[in-house]
C-alpha cells in the first residue's frame, strides 16, 4: 500500500493528493520525491505512473498521473488544449478589497547569483490569468487572513504566488520567494498554497474528476473548509 492519497483511478489515470514538501521531480542537491512513491503507485499495473504536470514542493493537492504512454500524450494535448481545470485554495494576510475578480498579468523569468531565479509581472512575458474569489475572512486590523480560490486559466509557472503579491497585494502565506522582508509573513509551515480540485474533459469518456481534503495545516492557520466546489472553466 502506497502511503500516497490516490484521489482519482481508471485505467489511465490516478490522482494522487501530493503532500505539501514532497518534490515532483528530484532536487539537485539529491533527497526525497515523487518518484521514491512510483513503484508503490503501479497499483497493479507493470508500468510505472507518469506525472502530467508539476506542482510547487510546497503545494499539496490533486497532482495528476498517467499510466500509459498514450494517455500521457492525451493528457498533454488536454492541458495543452485548455481542456483541464484546476482551482487552488490560497491563505493570505491580507482583506481583499472586492469579493472576486480577474488577474491578468504576463510573467517573465529572471535570475540573479545573489537571488537566484524568479517570476516577475513583465508586458513581454508569457500571457498568464487568473480568476479568484474571496471564501473567508478572519481576524481584522494588521491580523486580517484571507483564504482565497483561485481558478488559473493559464499555467506559468509561480503563476498564483506572483499574482497574489502583484494582483491582490500580498504574498501567499509562507512564501520564502515572493514574501516579505524577512521577520513579516510568519505563522505557516510552508508556502500555503493547496490544488483543491482537478478535472480533465476527455473523448468518449466521463472527465476525470477529483477534489483534495481541506489540509490539516489551513485548519491551524484558522481557516474553515470551503463548500466543495467542481472546477470550471474561466
Amino acid at each position: 500500500m502506497t502511503s500516497i492519497p490516490i484521489l482519482y483511478e481508471d485505467g489511465e489515470a490516478l490522482v494522487i493528493g501530493k503532500p505539501a514538501g514532497l518534490p515532483v521531480d528530484r532536487p539537485k542537491r539529491g533527497g526525497a520525491c515523487l518518484e521514491d512513491h512510483l513503484d508503490d503507485l503501479k497499483l497493479g499495473f507493470q508500468r510505472r505512473p507518469v506525472a502530467v504536470h508539476r506542482l510547487d514542493t510546497d503545494t499539496s493537492g490533486c497532482l495528476l498521473l498517467a499510466r500509459n504512454p498514450k494517455a500521457l500524450k492525451r493528457f498533454n494535448k488536454a492541458f495543452e488544449d485548455r481542456l483541464v481545470s484546476k482551482t487552488y485554495l490560497a491563505v493570505l494576510d491580507l482583506a481583499p478589497a472586492e469579493a472576486s475578480g480577474t488577474i491578468a498579468l504576463s510573467l517573465s523569468k529572471i535570475s540573479s547569483a545573489e537571488k537566484g531565479w524568479r517570476m516577475i509581472a513583465a508586458k513581454k512575458g508569457k500571457p498568464a490569468v487568473s480568476h479568484w474569489e474571496l471564501i473567508e475572512t478572519i481576524g481584522d486590523g494588521d491580523k486580517v487572513r484571507s483564504l482565497i480560490r483561485f481558478r488559473p486559466e493559464t499555467g506559468r509557472t509561480h503563476q498564483l504566488r506572483v499574482h497574489a503579491l502583484q494582483g491582490l497585494g500580498a504574498p501567499l502565506l509562507g512564501d520564502p520567494v515572493y514574501g516579505p522582508v524577512r521577520g513579516q509573513n510568519k505563522g505557516a509551515p510552508r508556502t500555503m498554497l493547496h490544488a483543491e480540485s482537478i478535472a480533465v474533459e476527455r473523448v468518449g469518456k466521463p472527465p476525470i474528476s477529483a477534489h483534495a481534503p481541506f489540509p490539516e495545516d489551513f485548519l491551524r492557520a484558522g481557516l474553515s473548509p470551503p463548500q466543495s466546489t467542481q472546477p470550471q472553466d474561466g
